[in-house]
């Protein structure tokens, strides 16, 4: 079997383990799940379901936020949260290609 180079941007890296950090959590799986649920959902209706406390749930969605996980829109005076499938998507894809290749 040929031996294969592989090139490793750690920036991108760095950033991938950011990403795959934030999906590992059981809490924050469990946000993204009730939000694939429903499509697109404001923050209340997201603590309140699940049975969460307001400033926790803010947290996680932060930090999947930062991690371009989900997508916030602000309407009125409620922040609705979407997953970002796209990007998503790509991530799952990226890391796929990766290991492909060690």
């Amino acid at each position: 079997m040929e031996s294969q180079t592989v090139i490793i941007d750690e920036d991108k890296l760095d950033y991938a383990a950011e990403v795959m950090r934030a999906l590992t959590h059981d809490l924050r799986l469990q946000i993204l799940s009730f939000i694939d649920k429903n499509k697109s959902i404001n923050v209340n209706k997201i603590y309140n379901t699940l049975g969460l406390e307001q400033s926790i749930t803010s947290q996680h969605l932060r930090i999947l936020r930062l991690a371009n996980i989900v997508n916030h829109e602000r309407r009125g005076k409620q922040i609705f949260y979407s997953i970002n499938y796209d990007y998503v998507n790509g991530v799952v894809n990226d890391i796929s290609n990766f290991l492909s290749k060690i």
